[in-house]
């Protein structure tokens, strides 16, 4: 069959959509979590379009999904001030719980969250293009990062349980909120990443704001009466609406302790350049990058051809950790590119929902027409497009083109371009790899390939100071959850791992006073009739 066929059949009719798939019914949110209660909207909505097209007589259309409240300025600043009130300076309910007690909320709600697993896998795959597998992983891996999350508490929990003397001083150290945290995640992992910070951000103490991103907000409705009935009220808050109107006003109150954000870098300077006090916001940011990898000319291309196209390609190159641009020795160009192309075209094409599918529609309306530029503007400046069909689109689809020369005057040798696009480069001097990660404004990681121990010693030692992850013969990635997962310059702020978030949210505190005998009989009195839940030496199992 021939590709233009190929594509024409690649979207099919709403009833040609296995039933195992299609959601039963479009999923109509007309309301919020609010300070516990679940209000109802009756405003203007945003209709929710899947990247998955439908055919009908009149053509391609995407598929609705459902649609979201388009909530205001006034129902955002209700929500901020729930979550100041929950959190009550440090006074309240949920920042005063004991570890234990927060920590069998989280369970309960995690309880709650798998009974709608099928259905939040289901949303993820339409709204945003995910193939089915990739949803379950998706889901799944949060699941497991809430429980690692407990049990990291748990341990960071029992070694506070001690007092410290030094001195002539006794204190008990342990870690205690920092306020209201506005959590804003990204449409790519639309569950697992926004979990990642709302999760240890909610555990340790603080009280939540939470944003859901444009492409995936819908994921998250079938889990907003798991929050409502396993927390306190007002402990987490969700807030809808065009961001330009809502969160400027939010952040320019100052009522922001804590701001998370995982997407641009632009975005997150705006925001912070607002917030009247400075010194009192913390920001844990995870930003743009533009990952390479060095292809050498010691490397095996066999191997650095398979690592580089999951680099690169997992869901559509739609990742922060994506490989984004390809430096590969001038001596093995030709044959990585041919096994490149090679590699590429035989990747497996279609609806999210097919066995074994890697490339799938994009969720970004305007997304397409960005790649295509990014595509004619290399070509107009001596570029080629290497493998056969590279860069053709049919509406929402894009099929994956290598891009090669890449020279310095293209956007792609720059702009992360978060697509199916693979820029190469052919270098003589190591140095240029090394120099262009040197002068690149991101810093997030760098995959090295090369089967000569001292090569890759020698790349080691002068990038693992422009990036924050240096990675041997494979992708660039973000787990394994326990490892730091951070970047330097425009890639991000804070660091995140299962051990690290819960630093990032919270604050060694500490009580102390000095050791005589009537202290030693208030400290005991204290503790033994547990009249504090922080000064404690409880012990979690």
């Amino acid at each position: 069959m021939d590709f233009e066929k190929q594509l024409d059949e690649l979207f099919i009719a709403e009833k040609d959509i296995p039933a195992e798939f299609a959601l039963p019914q479009e999923l109509h949110q007309n309301e919020y979590l609010c300070n516990g209660e679940m209000k109802q909207w009756n405003g203007d909505i945003h209709t929710v379009l899947s990247p998955i097209c439908i055919k009908t007589e009149d053509g391609l259309k995407r598929k609705v999904i459902g649609t979201y409240p388009l909530c205001t300025e006034i129902e955002a600043q209700e929500s901020l001030d729930a979550a100041v009130q929950a959190y009550n300076n440090g006074r309240g309910e949920w920042p005063t719980m004991s570890v234990a007690e927060r920590i069998k909320c989280v369970e309960q709600f995690t309880f709650k969250m798998l009974e709608k697993k099928g259905e939040v896998v289901k949303l993820i795959m339409w709204e945003i293009g995910k193939s089915y597998t990739d949803s379950v992983k998706e889901f799944d891996r949060t699941v497991e990062y809430i429980n690692a999350t407990i049990d990291a508490l748990k341990d960071l929990d029992r070694q506070s349980s001690r007092f410290e003397i030094e001195q002539g001083i006794v204190a008990q150290i342990r870690r205690s909120p920092l306020g209201v945290v506005l959590c804003m995640g990204p449409f790519n992992y639309p569950l697992n990443e926004t979990f990642t910070t709302l999760i240890p951000a909610l555990i340790m103490g603080n009280t939540i704001l939470f944003k859901p991103p444009k492409h995936g907000t819908l994921v998250h409705y079938p889990l907003l009466h798991a929050f409502k009935e396993c927390f306190p009220k007002g402990v987490v808050n969700t807030i809808y609406g065009r961001g330009n109107n809502i969160i400027p006003p939010l952040m320019q109150s100052g009522k922001i302790n804590v701001l998370t954000l995982i997407g641009s870098s632009k975005v997150a300077n705006e925001l912070k350049k607002q917030h009247p006090k400075v010194n009192r916001l913390r920001a844990i940011l995870g930003l743009d990058a533009k990952n390479a990898a060095i292809v050498t000319a010691n490397a095996d291309i066999n191997s650095a051809v398979k690592e580089i196209v999951l680099g690169s390609l997992s869901f559509n190159g739609q990742r922060c950790t994506a490989l984004k641009i390809i430096f590969v020795h001038q001596s093995k160009v030709d044959q990585f590119l041919s096994k490149l192309s090679a590699e590429v075209n035989a990747l497996k094409f279609g609806m999210p929902w097919e066995s074994g599918v890697s490339i799938t529609p994009l969720p970004e309306p305007n997304k397409p027409a960005y790649l295509k530029e990014c595509i004619d503007d290399a070509i107009s400046k001596g570029a080629s497009v290497i493998n056969e069909n590279g860069g053709i689109t049919k509406e929402s689809f894009v099929y994956p083109a290598i891009v090669y020369p890449v020279t310095a005057d293209m956007k792609l040798y720059r702009e992360e371009q978060f697509g199916p696009i693979i820029p190469v480069i052919a270098f003589n001097d190591i140095e240029e790899p090394i120099e262009y990660l040197i002068e690149s404004p991101h810093g997030q990681q760098v995959s090295i390939f090369s089967s000569e121990s001292e090569e890759i010693a020698s790349l080691i030692d002068p990038l693992i100071n422009q990036v924050s992850r240096v990675n041997i013969n494979c992708q660039c990635q973000r787990g394994p959850d326990i490892f730091p997962f951070t970047g330097r310059k425009d890639s991000a702020e804070g660091t995140l791992s299962v051990n690290d978030a819960l630093r990032a949210f919270s604050i060694r505190s500490l009580v102390a006073i000095k050791l005589t005998e009537e202290n030693k009989s208030l400290l005991n009195e204290i503790v033994n009739e547990h009249h504090s839940q922080f000064l404690s030496t409880n012990y979690i199992f």
